[in-house]
């Protein structure tokens, strides 16, 4: 029997539609999809894949397990907006002009999104910025404005802002997610910024968390009590102690009502509890309440050593609390992109803004290139490329993302960036490293911490660093020797030879990075001219 004239069309119309398909299948994107995850002020002591006596991180260790566990990298400026302004250039703070929280970024920069959206990839950012609302070299964006809110988060889009009821960082996966499955285009490779505003002060965790972890105890830091001997001037005069700084009300979520009744006075309010709609704030009196009744009930039993770690148990549990949905999150992301079959050719890192102390020398805070605040996690998977399990100990900053994301994409990197591509890292290839030394300069002084002007140079032996300004101060570190930085012993006759090699590099990498002095003076200045100082 003879097919008839229908059938064969069918036929035909089912084998043009099959190869269609096929040929679609061949046409997916070759070149690696980009995921960039970075959190704010996530210390690496945070993560359990670098130190595991704090909190148990399994989603976020996946990245080090599928790839490499940087344990050498670092910032040039541990301050938010500037962190995040050399990521997105390639450039020192003082080549691309944001030096502090407080300047405004220049626009006309060039950052790695706009060449990679130029070059064909599909472009996308939620969460956290910290600067600008209209970012540049994205085809779609929901940021958060300025630090954004815990709770019930307002965000900027392209076509007018939105308040989304929930948790920042369940919500800023789930707008992460809804783009992945909804908007992502299967013919074009991706570059994806997913971006946290967690653990950022006031550290407000979510329900299921905070029920959780304010029932637990931590391990005090060895150095909760340092006294900064040998760093009088430097470390001294910096205004982020735990007992002397750290606020009751705004940090640690003592109410007003306890607070009068104890005669204490701060000026900050409980950051974020604005934003709680009736339910949100039950909830969270069930639980915060009795924390509030305990402590005025103990407090005039508490001499300053006791606040100090009553303090710094508060804070963990809150810290720590936020830290556990972002990794519950990230999660998610991973498990998303293993689903879909996006994992093989999908390049993940996971990295923070800065690091941060965690009671180290009896802090919070960062901006010191001390190690806590001028160490960053970074954890990189790239399937097929990078050895699962790998651990890599090579001097790497923050300035090396835009030129890494540029090479995988096999876009040529602008002549004016600073860093250097990990790809020979992420690879293996060793032998193609060859920086021995990172740069490091903090502006925002005098203003909120009072952490003083300083720039310096680390290698993986010895840190140097220069204090100027209202300073004018050298010191020096024994990383192997001295690996919690208390002793400086720049002016030590042993160490005489390594100060002045510390200081030869210095200045090598300064007319490298094209700092200096002069420089230097030049943004001392804007501030005068900005009534910041006289």
């Amino acid at each position: 029997m003879k097919p008839s004239l229908l059938t064969i069309i069918f036929a035909g119309l089912f084998l043009i539609v099959s190869s269609c398909k096929e040929e679609a299948k061949e046409q997916a994107p070759q070149k690696p999809n980009i995921v960039f995850i970075m959190s704010d002020d996530h210390a690496y002591q945070a993560i359990s894949a670098y130190d595991d006596r704090l909190i148990t991180t399994p989603n976020i260790d996946r990245i080090a397990k599928e790839g490499m566990l940087f344990t050498n990298a670092s910032v040039t400026n541990s301050i938010c907006a500037p962190s995040r302004a050399v990521i997105l250039t390639g450039k020192h703070s003082h080549m691309n002009g944001k030096i502090d929280n407080i300047s405004p970024f220049d626009t006309t920069n060039v950052t790695f999104p706009q060449l990679l959206q130029k070059a064909g990839y599909q472009t996308a950012m939620f969460g956290k910025l910290h600067f600008g609302n209209n970012p540049k070299g994205f085809d779609e964006f929901k940021i958060l404005p300025g630090q954004g809110d815990y709770y019930n988060p307002r965000f900027i889009t392209a076509t007018g802002d939105t308040t989304v009821t929930g948790y920042v960082t369940d919500i800023t996966t789930d707008l992460t997610l809804d783009w992945l499955k909804k908007r992502r285009k299967p013919n074009k490779p991706f570059m994806l910024m997913y971006l946290h505003k967690a653990p950022h002060r006031s550290w407000m965790p979510a329900p299921r968390h905070y029920k959780e972890f304010t029932k637990n105890t931590y391990p005090l830091p060895s150095t909760l009590f340092d006294d900064y001997a040998s760093r009088e001037t430097t470390a001294g005069p910096a205004e982020m102690n735990i007992l002397k700084h750290m606020t009751l009300r705004y940090d640690l979520k003592i109410t007003d009502e306890v607070l009068e009744e104890l005669n204490i006075k701060e000026h900050l309010g409980i950051g974020g509890l604005r934003k709680f709609n009736p339910e949100q704030r039950a909830e969270w009196d069930k639980v915060y309440g009795p924390i509030n009744e305990a402590f005025k009930k103990e407090y005039a039993n508490m001499n300053d050593s006791t606040l100090m770690v009553w303090k710094y148990q508060r804070y963990m549990q809150d810290y720590l609390g936020t830290i556990a949905a972002v990794d519950e999150n990230v999660g998610r992301v991973l498990d998303y992109l293993d689903q879909e079959g996006l994992a093989e050719n999908t390049l993940v890192v996971y990295t923070s803004d800065q690091g941060f102390y965690l009671g180290e020398h009896g802090w919070f805070d960062k901006r010191f290139m001390y190690n806590e605040s001028f160490k960053t996690p970074l954890l990189i998977k790239w399937p097929n490329i990078i050895t699962p399990g790998t651990t890599e100990d090579e001097m790497v900053q923050n300035l090396d993302f835009a030129q890494t994301f540029l090479e995988v994409a096999g876009v040529t990197a602008p002549e004016d960036m600073q860093g250097k591509s990990l790809v020979p890292l992420l690879k293996g290839e060793k032998e193609k490293w060859d920086r021995d030394a990172v740069y490091y300069h903090y502006y925002e002084y005098p203003a909120e911490h009072a952490v003083k002007r300083h720039y310096g140079i680390a290698t993986k032996e010895y840190k140097l660093i220069h204090f100027y300004y209202d300073v004018d101060v050298w010191e020096l570190y024994d990383r192997e020797k001295d690996p919690q930085e208390l002793n400086n012993v720049y002016n030590d006759p042993a160490y005489a030879e390594v100060v002045s090699e510390m200081k030869e590099k210095l200045t090598e990498l300064r007319k490298k990075y094209k700092d200096s002095d002069a420089l230097g003076n030049q943004y001392i200045q804007l501030y005068k001219d900005k009534g910041l100082i006289e």
